[in-house]
């Protein structure tokens, strides 16, 4: 395996930290204290074509490689990870998902405004009682004439309240499973379609989060993505590509973490001397530089899958599992080589520590990520 990045993935990395270092980190911690999402640096990326990296330009996307789309995420990562969690959405959740399942009029109606900003897209999968378990979603969709009227609510759902579109789950034969999930593509104006913000996160403040909240909402028959019943597949799809922009933005925490204890370590002087000089404090850098370069190579060895268009849920699955426990770790260790600054919002690296929990969280549990990796080796499935 070749480990140098190619010239133009070089470049790319070039511009999203010269984008992130520039537009991003400046205003990360004001938009954190004000729970604000700043849409108009999101829509920057859009002229940058981080909003499309891996959708085909005949789409309005930038056709980049996954290991290049990676490296976007990463260094979006670095700076601010609310930022980093819409741009996972609107790519690897929804816009790929929706290049990989739509109708060719799908793909021509909703991924080049996706792509350039137009619209903003969110996935409805999780609901207050089913989480882990996706198949037990209980929003329903019934088919009357040619419109499908949807009831039931969606929560915890990145981007909900600000998105045009939402790729929304519900059961549409109860007596087939999860056989009986189907996908659809609900646009913002849909009546009986609402939203609300959900506040008081522990962390990804400046993300915005929702419920969204569907009573006899009515949508087109044609609004069905990916056909009658493959709800379920498309769901685990999505959520393939969702765990790699997750991996790749947890790569990021760390080296955040990284840069930042290497500067304040050099500067901060105890005892007479720099704390660089501190065995102890190596040792916690040197596992944050070890940890950066696995998660990293990981990340690289699913996105060399999926740029091969061979089957990488496992792999996903381990670069998520690793990246996102590995990022807690640093950032922990990263506060607490900060003393008590580590404790005040002053550094990055008090923020680092509370959003990089979540990535343990969300797209699967850490759990639910041992169980995939251990069933493919085992060959026996914890659940159905």
């Amino acid at each position: 395996m070749n480990f140098d990045l190619t010239e133009e993935q070089k470049m790319v990395k070039d511009t999203a930290r010269k984008f992130a270092d520039a537009e991003i980190m400046p205003y990360a911690r004001e938009n954190d204290v004000k729970e604000h999402f700043p849409i108009e640096i999101f829509k920057k990326m859009a002229e940058l074509g981080f909003l499309g990296g891996p959708i085909p330009e005949k789409y309005g996307g930038a056709g980049l490689d996954f290991i290049s789309d990676a490296i976007i995420f990463e260094e979006i990562g670095r700076a601010d990870s609310s930022l980093r969690t819409a741009l996972s959405v609107q790519v690897s959740i929804v816009g790929l998902t929706i290049l990989n399942w739509g109708s060719e009029e799908q793909k021509q109606r909703y991924l080049p405004r996706l792509c350039k900003g137009e619209f903003i897209g969110c996935f409805a999968l999780t609901e207050p009682g089913a989480g882990s378990d996706a198949a037990s979603i209980m929003a329903s969709a019934v088919l009357k004439g040619n419109e499908w009227v949807l009831n039931g609510t969606k929560t915890w759902i990145s981007s909900g309240s600000i998105a045009d579109i939402a790729i929304v789950f519900a059961v549409t034969d109860k007596t087939k499973g999860h056989h009986g999930i189907t996908a659809f593509i609900v646009e913002k104006e849909s009546p009986g379609f609402s939203t609300k913000d959900i506040k008081g996160k522990l962390g990804l403040k400046a993300s915005n989060t929702a419920e969204l909240i569907f009573e006899d909402c009515r949508i087109p028959k044609d609004a069905v993505l990916g056909g009658m019943g493959n709800g379920f597949a498309v769901a685990m799809s999505a959520l393939d590509n969702g765990r790699y922009g997750v991996a790749s933005g947890c790569v990021g925490i760390i080296q955040g973490c990284i840069d930042a204890c290497t500067k304040y370590a050099k500067e901060r002087h105890q005892f007479g001397k720099p704390i660089a000089g501190f065995q102890l404090i190596q040792d916690k850098i040197a596992r944050m530089v070890v940890d950066c370069d696995a998660a990293r190579f990981l990340v690289y060895r699913a996105g060399h899958l999926k740029n091969k268009g061979a089957k990488n849920t496992v792999e996903t699955s381990i670069a998520k599992y690793f990246a996102s426990e590995a990022a807690n770790r640093a950032a922990s260790d990263a506060v607490q080589i900060f003393g008590a600054y580590g404790y005040s919002n002053e550094y990055p690296v008090e923020r680092y520590f509370r959003d990089a929990k979540v990535a343990t969280i969300y797209e699967g549990t850490s759990e639910i990520q041992k169980l995939i990796i251990a069933g493919h080796v085992l060959g026996v499935k914890a659940f159905s």
